[in-house]
């Protein structure tokens, strides 16, 4: 599994590349803040809504402390899309908030 520190997220966002950030936490969870730009697929769901998501682009996966996010990146692997699980979660975001 692919791996990515919030460090190296934040200075992907300063750089201003184009990122596909999944946020798999809870809608709740979101409302609390999430990294701007990122899209809210609840890992519950995203089985159910892999098909939105596009095999040829590269999906950063977010979650509380990085454990959902894992299973989002293994599950995704699986399927043969490219996805980067970003360690820590949002407990170890330093970067904005949206």
């Amino acid at each position: 599994m692919k791996e990515m520190t919030t460090k190296e997220l934040v200075s992907l966002i300063n750089e201003g590349k184009a990122l596909n950030i999944i946020d798999v936490r809870e809608v709740d969870e979101v409302t609390a803040g999430k990294i701007p730009g990122a899209v809210n697929i609840p890992l519950g769901l995203l089985e159910f809504r892999m098909h939105e998501l596009d095999k040829s682009e590269e999906y950063i996966m977010v979650c509380q402390s990085g454990g959902r996010s894992g299973r989002a990146t293994q599950l995704l692997e699986s399927q043969g899309y490219n996805v980067i699980n970003m360690q820590g979660g949002m407990l170890a975001w330093e970067g904005d908030v949206g």
